[in-house]
C-alpha cells in the first residue's frame, strides 16, 4: 500500500477541481502514517487525526491518496469502535461533522 498525493486537495485552490482541501499540517510523512494506521471500510480506508476523519481511495493498483471528510462520512460502525478505544471524542464528531 503506497500514498500519492492529489493535487486537487492542496492549496491553492484548482480552479474547476472538486476536492477537499487537506490542512497544511499534513504532510507526505503524517499522511503515510494515516494511510498505514487506517482501516479498510469496503473499497475506502478511513483514518484519524487531531479529532479530523481522512478517507483514501485507491487511484491505481495498491496506490492510495487521502482527504479529509466530515465524520458523518465515516461509517457509524467504525466511528462507535474509535470512541470506544479513544481515538476520537464525541466534541471531535460536533465540531467536524459535515467539513
Amino acid at each position: 500500500m503506497r500514498y500519492e498525493s492529489n493535487p486537487k486537495h492542496k492549496e491553492p485552490w484548482q480552479r474547476g477541481r472538486k476536492g477537499a482541501l487537506c490542512p497544511k499540517n499534513i504532510d507526505q510523512a503524517t499522511a503515510r502514517q494515516l494511510l498505514s494506521g487506517s482501516e479498510l471500510v469496503g473499497d475506502k480506508r478511513y483514518a484519524v487525526d487531531n479529532g479530523r476523519a481522512y478517507c483514501a481511495q485507491e487511484h491505481r493498483a495498491d496506490v492510495w491518496h487521502g482527504y479529509p471528510v466530515g465524520w458523518a462520512e465515516v461509517p457509524e460502525s467504525l466511528r462507535r469502535e474509535w470512541r470506544k478505544v479513544g481515538r476520537m471524542k464525541r466534541k471531535d464528531i460536533r465540531d467536524h461533522w459535515d467539513e
